[in-house]
């Protein structure tokens, strides 16, 4: 937690708060991964862009999406 107040240079409440954002950002994430109006490649590419480290995104052809 130090690590991402010093980093974000908030206090640790603004960390938590932001920390429960997060399943709200995957669901939207998933949300757009799943569109039919997308290609696969531009669901593969934008599942990339929202990778991160420690959790990642992946789509497949027929159109689910799994997250790590």
């Amino acid at each position: 937690m130090e690590c991402a107040t010093d980093f974000y240079n908030c206090n640790k409440k603004a960390v938590v708060s932001a920390c429960d954002d997060v399943p709200k950002f995957v669901q939207a994430s998933r949300q757009v991964l799943e569109r039919d109006d997308l290609t696969f490649e531009q669901r593969r590419e934008i599942a990339a862009t929202l990778s991160t480290r420690t959790g990642s995104f992946e789509v497949n052809p027929n159109s689910s999406v799994d997250t790590e």
